[in-house]
């Protein structure tokens, strides 16, 4: 689709929806009593195992015909039984569905891929012992994870957070399912927006919820009420078409995501703006248009959007001066060590990239041609792939599959948005190619 704008092409990108809002609706659809509908779910490898994840927990998941909404029937408590839970790569299932577990009674072996079993979970299980849980876990205080549940009675307790703020998210969704509730501090926390959404969606779920003056989240011991919810395009998936028109010089419009939306990542079309970008964010929608140049010279922030430095860094080599990215040393502990990553993959470009603890530099230069080392990593696939359609034949993925952790799609649709995207060898060209 296309819209004429009378100075340029405005492209019309098709987002699919959050994984971080769908999985946390799928939790507290889960957890409260009645019937909830997650309508325009994201469908992809992350909220698929997930939601298997919850069968297998006994939670009754219904999908529509073309999955465009998934109905959840939750019983107001936390699972009775046993079960084996597979989780795969998804770091959101192995750190939100323990402490949902811990709320129940019975048996409870998760598990995962070998690259989830590397991710740290130390924070998570310290807290649930201290609430009470009988936990045994693998090597490193990590997957594999069983659970004796016998209710958590809940309490005051502070958590670890400069790893990662599922932690808290997790033991927050399960909180009004403990008998007394929760008050719990977060130390150190990075990524505080997914803490805000996690909780803004708690109170549509009828949660209560307060904060105190030090940070303090106190969480009573009331039961969710079912209701539904309509899932966003995902704000840190947008992040690649708006780099695209950046990169372009074009313009492209994601609906449905806007000034409204529960997704801190959507800060990261602030940043484009610094390089140059005309940004417009309206209440339902949110366009980018391309400068002609990228302007850099900057340092920037990014601790609480790290999911999206990955994004800025590829595109980063054509700006006229370096850009500098600090805050981010808990990138290191996602799917790949991200900051080595894209070190290791902008110098295989032929660019200078400088990396300290929590911090990357990058300056400008030509990329030359290279082969990408995406690490299983679906970010490190989608940020490359950008500088790829600025720089036509510049970048190959070696595993251009990994994009359907969170973005089956995406292949397809940069090429429906930017006929000279390169498809990748074995990824059908779309039948809506034509429909820009």
């Amino acid at each position: 689709m296309t819209t004429d704008t009378g100075t340029s092409t405005e492209l019309i990108a098709r987002i699919p929806g959050s994984k971080s809002l769908t999985n946390r609706a799928l939790l507290l659809a889960a957890a409260a009593r009645g019937v909830s509908r997650v309508r325009a779910p994201l469908v992809s490898d992350d909220t698929v195992a997930f939601r298997n994840a919850l069968r297998q927990l006994g939670v009754q998941v219904e999908s529509s015909p073309l999955d465009e909404f998934w109905d959840v029937t939750g019983t107001g408590r936390g699972p009775d039984g046993r079960a084996r839970l597979w989780c795969a790569d998804a770091g959101t299932a192995a750190r939100f569905l323990p402490p949902f577990a811990a709320t129940g009674l019975g048996s409870y072996l998760f598990d995962g891929s070998s690259q989830l079993r590397a991710r740290p979970q130390r924070p998570l299980l310290e807290v649930l012992h201290r609430l009470g849980a009988d936990i045994e876990a693998g090597p490193g205080q990590g997957l594999p994870l069983l659970i004796r549940a016998r209710g958590l009675a809940g309490g005051e307790i502070a958590v670890d957070s400069s790893m990662s703020s599922q932690y808290l998210s997790g033991l927050l969704m399960a909180a009004p399912l403990m008998r007394h509730g929760l008050s719990v501090r977060a130390q150190k926390l990075v990524s505080r927006p997914y803490v805000d959404m996690t909780v803004a969606l708690m109170r549509r779920f009828g949660a209560r919820v307060a904060e105190d003056a030090d940070g303090t989240l106190r969480v009573a011991p009331a039961p969710y009420a079912a209701t539904d919810v309509v899932i966003e395009p995902d704000a840190s998936t947008a992040t690649y078409v708006f780099a695209a028109a950046v990169v372009t010089g074009r313009t492209v419009t994601v609906p449905g995501l806007g000034a409204g939306s529960l997704q801190g990542d959507l800060r990261f079309v602030e940043i484009l703006a610094r390089t140059g970008a005309q940004v417009r964010v309206e209440q339902a929608e949110t366009t980018v248009t391309g400068p002609g140049r990228l302007s850099g010279g900057f340092s920037v922030d990014m601790s609480d959007i790290s999911d999206t430095f990955m994004t800025l860094a590829a595109i980063a080599p054509l700006a006229d001066a370096p850009i500098t990215i600090h805050g981010i040393g808990h990138a290191r502990l996602k799917e790949s060590d991200r900051i080595s990553v894209v070190a290791e993959n902008l110098r295989a470009c032929g660019i200078e990239a400088t990396q300290g603890e929590d911090w990357i530099t990058i300056r400008p230069g030509a990329p030359q041609p290279a082969r990408i080392a995406c690490h299983r990593d679906h970010r490190i696939g989608m940020a490359f792939s950008v500088l790829g359609l600025a720089v036509p034949g510049s970048v190959t993925l070696d595993d251009p599959q990994c994009v359907t952790k969170t973005f089956p799609d995406f292949h397809t649709e940069m090429r429906r948005l930017f006929p000279w995207y390169a498809l990748p060898a074995g990824v059908a060209a779309s039948a809506m190619e034509d429909d820009r």
